[in-house]
């Protein structure tokens, strides 16, 4: 089988090709290699190369350091629909959505898919899934995976949470936390795994949330970090209270590939940590600090 991973270069895309690998025929193109967002350069690519699957990770999106460009919308949606308007040369598509299409604004705790439409997202970010995830609704041979929070190894570890805490802890310095809030986590192996899944079977349903169902609030977390180093690191949250939750309900998912077990979190993070202690040299301690 021919899989195309698209953002190959990215932190999901990366570990699925490396998961893949041997698995499957896997192309993981950079971006210098296919510009997603050139339509012709995209049709003549898939015209070239007849793939059995695509799995869409591109995306263009923003953090707390980097704030989102003003094309956002304008590139994740062409991205989007310069695969999908070749739909006739390539068998199925599984596109990664996110949380963010549901409209973070006023969302309910364990939000379930038919949630979805209830508002459009104001960011465009999720505008930007949003409507994606609309065109899917009509398509015959693409399913939505809706991501949460999704870590592992390749990550940024400047701003994502629980590499980031690794990171402070090997480098000796404390652990913070803006304000602690409850977060459903899942583990990128176990992505991958789900994601093999939806490879080799057809799903019933165009929308899946792909999450854990099981929120853990960030103060766990870093507790957790600390437990699985041996060591004692100090833990500032630095607002009081809780920010609004961002869980989901994950029955369909779980009814649809036969009740699948999460791996455990603190096996995850400590597998991770001993992943970035091998990496230390190479994690820069500024760019730890730098929103201090």
């Amino acid at each position: 089988m021919k899989l195309l991973i698209t953002g190959g270069s990215g932190f999901i895309g990366r570990n699925l090709a490396e998961y893949f690998a041997g698995r499957y025929d896997v192309s993981a193109p950079l971006s210098s290699e296919l510009d997603l967002v050139d339509a012709i350069a995209v049709r003549k690519y898939l015209c070239t190369n007849h793939f059995d699957v695509i799995v869409h990770t591109a995306t263009t999106r923003s953090n707390r350091r980097l704030g989102a460009p003003a094309d956002m919308l304008d590139q994740n949606c062409r991205m989007f629909f310069n695969l999908v308007r070749n739909d006739g040369l390539f068998g199925k598509m599984i596109h990664f959505g996110s949380g963010a299409e549901y409209d973070r604004t006023g969302l309910p705790t364990r939000v379930r898919e038919d949630y979805f439409d209830t508002s459009v997202p104001k960011d465009p970010y999720g505008f930007s899934k949003y409507i994606c995830a609309k065109h899917i609704e009509r398509s015959e041979r693409i399913v939505d995976l809706r991501l949460f929070g999704v870590f592992g190894k390749y990550e940024d570890y400047t701003v994502r949470f629980i590499s980031n805490a690794c990171c402070r802890v090997l480098k000796g310095i404390p652990i913070i936390i803006r304000q602690d809030v409850i977060f459903d986590y899942l583990y990128v192996n176990d992505l991958a795994r789900i994601t093999e899944w939806f490879v080799e079977h057809a799903a019933h349903y165009k929308a899946y949330n792909v999450c854990t169902g099981a929120g853990v609030a960030l103060t766990q977390l870093a507790s957790i970090v600390g437990e699985v180093s041996g060591r004692n690191p100090e833990i500032t949250v630095r607002a009081r209270g809780l920010a609004p939750e961002y869980t989901a309900d994950n029955s369909l998912l779980l009814n649809e590939i036969s009740e699948y077990e999460f791996s455990d979190m603190r096996a995850c993070i400590r597998e991770l940590y001993a992943w970035y202690a091998v990496q230390h040299d190479g994690v820069d301690t500024r760019s730890l600090r730098y929103d201090e």
